[in-house]
């Protein structure tokens, strides 16, 4: 008798842990990022080794196809060394169109970034493999993924971050969404990194519940040699 209630007591207990733990999580709730995502291309910041062709409608004589040296700059016919680091192709564009208005009547020009240089990204949290990567320049979030290994059960690809230096080289997080690959959800999948994006995978609900049950019940309360016979069954989904 007194085995039998000690039993209901620790079942009850049991049973406050995991309402608890429920309860702490559905009020968190998401993680306070800012609700925009980034650009695919405006946002794209040129880097040395890219490689660059410009265009001018008008001038084709005039067109070039350069990449970007390791100082930088690039070399073009009239305007001679400019520094293309760190700008964006459509900034560039402005730059060019500005400095050739003083050799041409009407210069129109477009800048295309060809190829890219590769990149090193670091991937986190739950995937096969973390740390960081050589990837090709102009790869993806998922891609990155793909290459450290893919996700891990435990992984959470919807509520995925991208964390990218901002203004004033301050950490800007972006929410992704690497579990959809279709509608407007999904086209953050396929935004193209930079260097030194960080890519983060976080852990499910249900399995931060699992990993709750495994420490709290399993080897706290079990492992001090107290059994309450009784058995628990999660669902596989969020609801």
């Amino acid at each position: 008798m007194k085995k039998e209630l000690m039993g209901k007591v620790v079942l009850l207990g049991v049973i406050i842990l995991l309402s608890s733990a429920c309860a702490k999580h559905s009020t968190q709730g998401a993680l306070p990022l800012p609700p925009q995502s980034p650009s695919v291309d405006s946002s794209y910041v040129i880097r040395p080794g890219d490689d660059l062709e410009i265009k001018f409608f008008y001038n084709p004589e005039l067109n070039e196809r350069t990449f970007v040296r390791s100082d930088g700059m690039i070399t073009l016919q009239l305007v001679d060394d400019i520094k293309a680091e760190g700008m964006t192709p459509s900034e560039l564009d402005r730059t060019l169109t500005e400095l050739y208005a003083k050799e041409l009547r009407k210069p129109v020009l477009s800048v295309f970034v060809r190829a890219f240089a590769g990149q090193r990204i670091f991937v986190g949290g739950e995937v096969l493999r973390q740390g960081l990567l050589d990837i090709p320049g102009g790869a993806t979030a998922l891609q990155a993924v793909f290459q450290a290994g893919g996700f891990l059960p435990t992984a959470d690809p919807k509520e995925s971050i991208l964390i990218r230096k901002g203004p004033e080289n301050q950490p800007v997080a972006f929410r992704i969404n690497l579990a959809s690959l279709a509608g407007n959800d999904g086209a953050s999948a396929y935004f193209k990194l930079q260097s030194n994006d960080i890519v983060f995978v976080p852990k499910s609900h249900i399995a931060e519940l699992n990993q709750f049950v495994n420490q709290y019940v399993e080897q706290l309360l079990l492992f001090r040699g107290v059994s309450v016979g009784f058995g628990y069954q999660l669902n596989n989904n969020n609801n």
